[in-house]
């Protein structure tokens, strides 16, 4: 039987995927997919602090478009700085 992940590795999962998108300037279709389907868990969360809720507003949007982009790694490359700064944003609170 599997634990549910918390909040904050569900956090944790967040940020690592998007570092490597920030780093790598590529990445898969399922990895937007995960991110969409962690950032819909943490928004419903009631232990998920609400200044980063507007982070996770906008990373949604990034993965839905990543998701449906012709070229992916270009969809990423676009979005570099904007994923730098929510993985920091992020990471001032957790």
């Amino acid at each position: 039987m599997s634990m549910p992940l918390s909040h904050k590795d569900q956090l944790t999962l967040l940020t690592d995927i998007l570092s490597e998108h920030q780093l790598d300037c590529c990445g898969t279709v399922s990895e937007c997919e995960q991110l969409e389907r962690l950032v819909k868990q943490l928004l419903t969360n009631p232990e998920v602090h609400n200044h980063i809720k507007p982070v996770l507003n906008n990373v949604y949007d990034y993965s839905q478009a990543g998701q449906y982009a012709q070229h992916l790694d270009d969809h990423i490359e676009s979005h570099k700085d904007e994923l730098s700064q929510w993985v920091d944003n992020i990471n001032q609170y957790y």
